[in-house]
C-alpha cells in the first residue's frame, strides 16, 4: 500500500488564515512570477509617467531622506536610497547565485562553463562594441556599459512562456550565461564607473569585509552581528567612491556554501530531544533548553548561502525589483527619444549586439574544440537564447542611473525598454520556430 506524501508544512497545525497565506507562498517560490510583477511595475511607471499628472509621480522619488549621527550626515534623495540601499540587498543575492553556480552549480566544471563563460563574453564585448560605434565621442560614449546586462527575472519568464518546448540543457546554458554576464556586470559598475575614491572610507570598507571570514572562522554565529557589520561596511563603501552595491555582492561571495551543523548531528539532536521529552522528572527550564537547542541545530543545518537566498528571492522578487522599477523606468517617452542617437544606440546594442556576441563566440568556442553544444539544443536555440539575453531591464536601467544623467539618461532608458522589449518578441518567437514541439 502506498504511503501518502506529506509536505513538511502538513506537520504544522493549520489556522484559518492558512488558506490565503499558502496559496500567496507557493505563488512567490514560481520564478517566472516575478517577472510578471516587474512587467507590471514597469508598464504602471511608463504610464503614470506620461500622464498629466506625470510630475507629481516623478516627484515622488525626488524627496530628499536624511540620516544623521553627530557630524556624520547622509542627505539623498529616495530614488537614491532605492538605488544604493534596496538594491544593495539584490546585489548580495546575486553574489549568493554566482557563488552558489561557482561552487556547486555549472560553473564549477570548467569544461562545462567554457560555453556560457564564452557567450557571456560575446555578449558583453560586441553589445558594448555596437555602442561604442555609435557614440564615439559624443556626451552618450560613457554608457557604453548599459547594453551588456542581461535581467534574469525577465528570462526567466520568457522561458516559462515556452514551458515543456525548452531543454533542461538550454534553460540551464541561459542561466549560468547570465549569471557569468552578472559576474561582468559587476566589474563593469566596479571599474568603469568608480570616479575618485575616498581611501579612508575604503580601509574602513575592507576592514568590515575581511571582519566578515574572520567572524565566522571564531564561531560567532549571532546573525544580528553580522548585520551590522554588513550595514557599517555598505556605508563605507558608499562614502568611498565605489558604488555601495558592490558590497552586497562580496557579501555573497563570503557567505559559505556549508552547514554549521551537520545531518547526522542534526538526527543525534532530534533523537536525544524526542527521548528526552518522552522520559519523565524534566523541569520546564530542561525543557525549554532541549528544545531551544534543536531550534538553533535545525536552523544551523542549512548553509547560510541556502537560507538567505531562499529566504531573500521572494523579497527581491516582489519587492525590491518592483520598486526600483516603479523609481526608475517611469520616463516620459517623446518621438524625439526614441530617435535620439543614445536611445537607438542602446536598442541596438541589445537587440543586435547581444545575439550577434553570443552566437559567434559560442561558435568560436564549439569551433576550436573547448566547448560543445549542449544535448537537444542547436544554433538556432543558442540564436533565440542570445535575443533572451538582449532583456537588459534591471541591470540596464541600474548602469544607466551610474554612466548618464539629463536628457541622454532618459533617452538610454527608453532604449533599454525598446531593446529589451524586441528581444524578447524576437527570441521567444525563434525559440518556438528552432525547438519541436514536446509531443504530448
Amino acid at each position: 500500500m502506498a504511503q501518502a506524501h506529506h509536505s513538511t508544512e502538513d506537520l504544522l497545525p493549520k489556522e484559518p488564515i492558512d488558506s490565503i497565506v499558502d496559496p500567496l507562498k507557493r505563488f512567490l517560490h514560481i520564478e517566472a512570477a516575478s517577472g510578471v510583477v516587474l512587467l507590471t511595475a514597469t508598464v504602471v511607471a511608463l504610464t503614470l509617467a506620461n500622464l498629466p499628472t506625470a510630475e507629481s509621480f516623478l516627484g515622488i522619488w525626488k524627496t530628499r531622506l536624511s540620516f544623521g549621527l553627530g557630524g556624520f550626515q547622509m542627505d539623498h534623495s529616495l530614488q537614491h536610497w532605492i538605488n544604493d540601499g534596496l538594491m544593495a540587498i539584490f546585489f548580495f543575492v546575486i553574489g549568493l547565485e554566482v557563488k552558489r553556480e561557482l561552487v556547486m552549480g555549472e560553473l564549477q566544471d570548467l569544461r562545462q562553463a567554457v560555453l556560457p563563460i564564452s557567450a557571456a563574453i560575446g555578449g558583453m564585448v560586441v553589445p558594448a562594441g555596437v555602442y561604442l560605434a555609435l557614440q564615439w565621442g559624443e556626451p552618450g560614449a560613457r554608457g557604453w556599459g548599459i547594453p551588456m546586462a542581461t535581467d534574469i527575472a525577465f528570462v526567466v519568464g520568457c522561458l516559462a512562456v515556452l514551458g515543456q518546448r525548452i531543454p533542461g540543457s538550454l534553460r540551464v546554458l541561459l542561466l549560468s550565461l547570465a549569471i557569468a554576464d552578472d559576474i561582468g556586470a559587476i566589474l563593469v559598475i566596479a571599474i568603469g564607473y568608480t570616479e575618485s575614491l575616498n581611501m579612508i572610507a575604503l580601509g574602513l570598507g575592507a576592514l568590515g569585509i575581511a571582519a566578515l571570514p574572520l567572524m565566522m572562522k571564531v564561531g560567532i554565529r549571532t546573525q544580528p552581528l553580522y548585520y551590522a557589520v554588513m550595514v557599517l561596511t555598505w556605508l563605507a563603501f558608499h562614502e568611498s567612491g565605489i558604488h555601495a552595491t558592490i558590497a552586497g555582492v562580496i557579501f555573497g561571495l563570503l557567505m559559505p556554501t556549508q552547514s554549521w551543523i551537520s545531518e547526522s548531528r542534526l538526527e543525534t539532536i532530534v533523537s536525544k530531544t524526542r527521548h528526552f521529552l518522552m522520559g519523565d522528572g524534566w523541569s520546564s527550564g530542561q525543557r525549554y533548553a532541549m528544545l531551544r537547542q534543536m531550534e538553533q541545530a535545525t536552523r544551523k543545518s542549512l548553509s547560510p548561502l541556502e537560507r538567505h537566498e531562499t529566504d531573500l528571492h521572494p523579497w527581491v522578487g516582489f519587492l525590491i525589483m518592483p520598486v526600483f522599477a516603479l523609481a526608475n523606468a517611469g520616463v516620459p517617452v517623446q518621438l524625439a527619444d526614441i530617435l535620439n542617437p543614445v536611445a537607438v544606440a542602446t536598442a541596438l546594442g541589445l537587440f543586435v549586439g547581444k545575439p550577434v556576441g553570443i552566437l559567434l563566440f559560442s561558435w568560436l568556442a564549439v569551433k576550436a574544440g573547448i566547448a560543445r553544444l549542449p544535448e537537444g539544443v542547436n544554433w538556432g536555440a543558442i540564436l533565440g537564447g542570445g535575443f533572451l539575453a538582449g532583456i537588459g531591464f534591471t541591470m540596464a536601467l541600474f548602469i544607466s542611473s551610474l554612466a548618464l544623467s539629463g536628457d541622454i539618461l532618459d533617452a538610454a532608458k527608453v532604449g533599454v525598454m525598446a531593446g529589451s522589449a524586441l528581444s524578447a518578441v524576437c527570441g521567444v518567437t525563434l525559440l518556438i520556430v528552432f525547438l519541436p514541439k514536446p509531443s504530448s
